[in-house]
């Protein structure tokens, strides 16, 4: 199902014996757009302490009228126990490779990194210590690489508060910003940047452009960019956040710019197959 990281904000997360806290932000890979963590900030229970939640120790998120819109309550596979005794973060600072070492120790998950999927050695979050859990999952193809310009720190965890605003470059020019992500709560994975072109030309709308359809990520810069041109982009259906998104909404997206569905098989990660 796709959601939108917005109604992830301020959204309970609850373990089993108690609610944690609400999800403050969101990290993601900014090379594949894996959905990496939940910040969640605990308030007053952890004297206003943030952790980290990652998808694998989510279960579900709470039933919505909306999927795209409303998400009621995150329920994790977690104590409140294990998550008071959870290695401490600072939501200011990159989060490096050994914090996340340490993270991923303390709770006895894999590592995503070094596997040929976009989980490691699976497509999905689910924790399995016997590995892949058919021959299928194991062949799935590797999830592309996105060109990024990086710090001298090589960060490679990102926010998606920190990506909002950024200017969309196209072939032709810069047209609109980025407002929103929409991302796959089974694959744990971005698949679409929402973005507000109303402010760059009369009768603007919001739209959708595929993260694999992205070329470049300049932090430096903050632009995304893309080689579709302006006005195929103007003249591509327009996303409405109060509407869900149905496949039949993708699938007219992707037959507009000549695109093939990361949903097929062949084509899992956006790749062309």
């Amino acid at each position: 199902m796709l959601r939108s990281i917005r109604s992830l904000h301020g959204c309970v997360v609850r373990a089993f014996d108690g609610d944690i806290g609400s999800v403050n932000q969101v990290y993601f890979d900014d090379e594949s757009w894996g959905v990496r963590y939940l910040v969640v900030e605990t308030g007053n229970w952890l004297s206003d302490r943030q952790v980290l939640i990652s998808p694998y120790s989510v279960e579900h998120a709470g039933a919505v009228s909306n999927p795209v819109q409303a998400v009621h309550a995150v329920h994790v596979s977690l104590t409140r126990q294990q998550v008071k005794d959870s290695p401490n973060i600072d939501a200011h600072k990159p989060v490096s490779r050994q914090n996340e070492i340490e993270y991923l120790r303390y709770y006895s998950y894999p590592t995503y990194w070094g596997g040929p999927n976009l989980w490691g050695m699976g497509a999905y979050p689910a924790f399995d210590p016997t590995g892949p859990t058919s021959d299928e999952e194991s062949e799935l193809p590797a999830p592309p690489i996105l060109h990024v310009s990086r710090s001298r720190t090589d960060v490679h965890l990102r926010s998606t508060e920190a990506i909002k605003g950024y200017h969309l470059q196209t072939a032709d020019g810069s047209l609109g910003h980025v407002s929103d992500f929409i991302y796959d709560d089974e694959a744990w994975v971005i698949r679409y940047l929402v973005v507000d072109t109303r402010n760059w030309w009369p009768g603007g709308k919001e739209i959708l452009i595929a993260t694999y359809w992205l070329d470049e990520v300049d932090w430096f810069a903050s632009t995304v960019s893309t080689s579709l041109t302006r006005e195929i982009i103007r003249q591509s259906p327009a996303y409405d956040d109060s509407v869900p998104l149905h496949r039949s909404y993708e699938v007219a997206l992707h037959q507009f710019y000549g695109k093939h569905g990361y949903w097929s098989k062949a084509d899992l990660y956006g790749q062309a197959p």
